[in-house]
């Protein structure tokens, strides 16, 4: 069996060494070690990437791989990094330069591929702050994403912890989206697509993947501006996957309904505490991102890089 572990960065030197040396130390009790690769394609052309890969290359213990994509965009750079995939790879697994998977991660994401007889294997992704964070946010649970029983049926995924047949992949005109290059998103289109065709997707909740969370990030204006990204991108990839009157005004409909209610919500939630208000304003935000997708109006979120 052979996996292709690929990981795109840009100008996150220190969160791709930790990822590195993460999966560096995976453990394979269960099953035989698989034939691994990892593929680094750098997003940044002055290849801020290189030494990293140079300190790290010598005594790598698995194929380490190192490319440039000069153009700009999350896409570019993930489809780079699948092309770079080994034509006999049979799985190729995403992780994300500022996460650092546990130690017995992939062979977690293995065991429920064969399982379940998936097509792609998702994991959680957990939270970890480097520095002390407002109690509003730790109540709130901002950065906690939902989790599910192992084996749950997924209809959509993100590539931070991922894991997918490779002739699948192979067998698509394009894998992620260009269109979508500083937006966000183009992963949440792929799975979006892969489930239209009839692809099993399932939940591996033991195949965990931690999540380094800048400082930056930490604070009510990222958190409104993420909850509205979102809600934008997954409205524009449901108008590009299924272009029709009826998404169309079930989408204004559903943004319209969670606007009014979260503002009704408005007052008591401001009474029941600073984190149950700024959830639903976070919610708010979503609603209006809706709104704008439907519209074709797109947020571009990766302007902006937030180190690690």
């Amino acid at each position: 069996m052979k996996v292709s572990i690929c990981i795109i960065t840009f100008l996150r030197p220190d969160g791709l060494k930790r990822l590195l040396i993460g999966i560096a130390n995976q453990k394979f009790k269960q099953i035989p070690m698989p034939n691994l690769e990892v593929i680094v394609v750098d997003n940044d052309v002055k290849q801020s990437a290189q030494p990293i890969i140079q300190q790290m290359g010598g005594h790598f213990p698995c194929c380490l791989r190192y490319d440039v994509e000069e153009q700009r965009g999350i896409p570019f750079a993930r489809n780079r990094s699948v092309a770079n995939a080994s034509d006999d790879t049979d799985f190729i697994a995403f992780i994300d330069d500022d996460e650092v998977p546990d130690a017995m991660w992939l062979e977690r994401l293995l065991l429920a591929q064969q399982s379940y007889q998936a097509d792609a294997v998702v994991g959680p992704v957990l939270p970890k702050f480097s520095h002390r964070v407002h109690d509003w946010i730790q109540n709130g649970k901002f950065f906690e994403r939902p989790r599910h029983p192992s084996g749950f049926e997924l209809s959509a995924a993100a590539t931070n912890n991922t894991l997918v047949k490779a002739e699948i992949l192979r067998r698509l005109d394009f894998v992620f989206d260009e269109r979508m290059a500083l937006t966000g998103g183009s992963d949440w289109h792929l799975f979006r697509r892969l489930y239209g065709l009839g692809h099993k997707l399932v939940w591996a909740d033991d195949a965990l993947v931690y999540e380094w969370i800048p400082e930056s990030r930490t604070n009510l204006r990222w958190i409104l501006q993420r909850g509205y990204r979102c809600g934008n991108t997954e409205a524009l990839c449901e108008m590009n996957l299924n272009p029709s009157v009826a998404v169309l005004l079930m989408f204004i409909f559903k943004g319209g309904r969670r606007i009014v209610r979260g503002l009704l919500l408005v007052p008591l939630s401001y009474v029941r505490g600073k984190h149950i208000f700024f959830k639903n304003l976070k919610y708010i935000s979503h609603s209006f991102g809706i709104i704008s997708g439907v519209l074709g109006t797109s947020y571009e979120e990766y302007q902006v890089i937030h180190r690690t």
